[in-house]
């Protein structure tokens, strides 16, 4: 018989356990109602003769964009985003500038320290 940890993808482990995936879901759907309402209270507003509630019909569909994108961010918490996929892509010969760099920069801080000790310059 093989181990649960065999049987089951690398993808399945990194998921959240259903209550807390089931909370996450809830608090997503009431923010998105809540953004819908707010919305459209605004939008009357805004056609009412309110400039300000203008502002305000655009912010709120941003701000339930974003709550879906985090929503997806705290429901797959495994997945690396695209910044960390291209440096890993990186051509190895790019090490070794990467740590003449690094070395050339500890040198620096180092001569900026010892130009401090001086007294009276």
């Amino acid at each position: 018989m093989a181990e649960p940890s065999e049987a089951t993808p690398a993808s399945l482990e990194a998921r959240l356990p259903r209550r807390e995936a089931l909370r996450l879901h809830l608090t997503l759907a009431f923010g998105l109602v809540l953004c819908t309402g707010a919305f459209w209270f605004e939008l009357s507003r805004a056609l009412g003769g309110n400039a300000l509630s203008w502002a305000y019909v655009f912010e709120w569909p941003l701000l339930s964009v974003f709550a879906v994108y985090m929503w997806w961010q705290l429901l797959h918490p495994g997945r690396d985003n695209r910044v960390n996929r291209k440096v890993k892509s990186l051509d190895p010969s790019f090490g070794g500038m990467l740590e003449r760099w690094e070395e050339s920069r500890d040198d620096l801080e180092r001569s900026r320290d010892s130009e401090g000790d001086t007294p009276g310059v």
